[in-house]
């Protein structure tokens, strides 16, 4: 009896050691479906994560509104609950797509897609699909955030997935996938609420595949324009100017399943992370489908500034703890 006893134990703590350190996806404290993260660490030192919302089960990306996660470890995470819907805008209903985040002015700006009518994937001319870019402000990281101009940014063209960079010298930047507008940029006036002159199409070294999700960030004085080709592989450029001239350089982490990806990249307390979003079933879930997840791996630079190539894992960032204290003790 005390020898089974003592295997039990084992076994338990075996396993409940193991749980602990995987964290692919991340465990956000409920069964909900989050995508596309953009990930950021405001000045109280938190990691921020501003995430789509999947619906159980939903058929067709008909998503209503956006969520904020904070931590301060990368394992044990806060769901603040969301953060703007589409029932807060008067000119979209649908479509609460990839989102990203910024503070500027002392405040925090929520920007986000979303639209209204119909996709008709079976007869296309049907469709009456339409998507733009709104802006959002709040006096807190977690919002909730609001409409701050009553509109898209513009009606034409057809736009979603934002990424709103902020260079060192307070100039914001606005990268986003649009209709006959990929690998165009538009810096936004001072206050974020508009956009100052006209797009700015930049030169991308003579590449320009298919692509949307675009993430732009920089590190040691280099712009890493990082996007979801064809949808589902990570690829980057890298550039002295946060509008190029641009050199492709390669895959960051490959497709998974034929699904798409989206991701952010941020260093927190020393160490780069990857965020990005995973297609898994789910057990206990109403439908036997592979749904969106989000998650995180570590991601490492070469001397002269590469990427190396990100491999999906399950224990993802689980040990950040434990890397940051024996950094600390360095």
């Amino acid at each position: 009896m005390n020898k089974i006893n003592l295997t039990t134990v084992l076994c338990l703590f075996t396993f409940g050691s193991s749980m602990a350190i995987a964290q692919n996806p991340l465990d956000f404290g409920s069964n909900i479906k989050t995508a596309d993260p953009s990930a950021h660490v405001w000045a109280d030192g938190k990691m921020y994560l501003y995430t789509s919302h999947d619906q159980e089960c939903q058929q067709d990306f008909h998503m209503k509104d956006w969520h904020t996660f904070s931590s301060s470890d990368l394992v044990n995470w806060t769901d603040h609950g969301p953060s703007l819907s589409v029932d807060d805008l008067t000119w979209a209903d649908d479509f609460a797509w990839a989102p990203d985040a910024a503070y500027k002015n002392g405040k925090y700006y929520l920007v986000f897609p979303a639209g209204t009518g119909f996709k008709d994937r079976v007869n296309p001319e049907k469709s009456t699909k339409w998507m733009g870019i709104g802006i959002a402000v709040s006096d807190s990281p977690t919002g909730p955030f609001k409409d701050a101009i009553g509109k898209p940014l513009w009606k034409k063209p057809y736009a979603n997935d934002p990424s709103l960079f902020i260079d060192d010298d307070g100039k914001a930047y606005l990268y986003f996938h649009g209709m006959n507008h990929d690998y165009y940029v538009a810096e936004m006036a001072d206050d974020l609420l508009s956009v100052k002159g006209d797009f700015i199409k930049m030169d991308m070294g003579g590449y320009e595949p298919k692509m949307e999700g675009p993430w732009v960030f920089k590190r040691n004085g280099i712009y890493y324009f990082t996007m979801p080709e064809n949808n589902r592989v990570l690829t980057y450029y890298m550039a002295k100017s946060p509008t190029g001239p641009w050199k492709y350089k390669g895959v960051i982490m490959e497709e998974e399943a034929n699904a798409n990806n989206h991701h952010s990249i941020v260093e927190y307390k020393g160490h780069w992370i990857l965020f990005y979003h995973r297609w898994l079933k789910t057990p206990g879930s109403a439908c036997d489908k592979k749904q969106r997840h989000v998650a995180a791996e570590y991601i490492h630079f070469n001397e002269d500034g590469t990427i190396q190539k990100v491999e999906r894992t399950d224990e993802g960032v689980g040990d950040f703890r434990k890397r940051v204290k024996a950094g600390a003790l360095k």
